[in-house]
């Protein structure tokens, strides 16, 4: 299935729904809504629903990542990431996610107050600093993200602008 991301918010508490097979063609997406989300000045909180999600590549993983290190250094809060299938518990656990989320194995977004966040297209040269940037935070996460990832990063730094 396609991916999508979804959104709610009531009074500064958001909550973001991945759903589908979640790929860099969403990083634009994901990553100007979280700029909306912190440009809100009653932000108070922020949770993750993984558990519709069928694939989430580590560009998605990096944006993640990126919006748990945001959320602790801005506002001292871990966020919550909920996660009902094994192989993306996995997925996140290998990536060091636990330093950053509360890990929970179970859904709490109701539909009903959700919408889809709209696609963003970017220039590409504007997604592939994105892409960098979001590896990036990956990288910093663990010595064994850092290895997963150097040549792919050596790649996407050597490729012409």
């Amino acid at each position: 299935m396609e991916g999508r991301i979804l959104a709610a918010d009531h009074h500064g508490a958001y909550a973001l729904k991945l759903v589908g097979d979640v790929r860099v063609n969403l990083c634009s997406s994901i990553d100007e809504y979280l700029e909306q989300m912190f440009s809100d000045p009653q932000f108070e909180s922020v949770m993750v629903d993984l558990c519709d999600a069928e694939g989430i590549d580590s560009t998605t993983l990096g944006l993640l990542a990126k919006l748990a290190l945001r959320v602790r250094k801005q506002f001292g809060l871990r966020p919550v990431i909920y996660s009902c299938r094994n192989g993306i518990n996995r997925l996140l656990q290998s990536m060091a996610f636990g330093k950053l989320f509360d890990i929970r194995e179970e859904s709490v977004i109701n539909g009903s107050v959700i919408r889809e966040i709209p696609a963003v297209n970017d220039d590409p040269e504007v997604v592939r600093e994105k892409v960098i940037e979001a590896h990036r935070v990956l990288m910093d996460l663990s010595e064994e993200n850092r290895e997963r990832f150097k040549d792919l990063m050596t790649a996407l730094e050597q490729t012409p602008n």
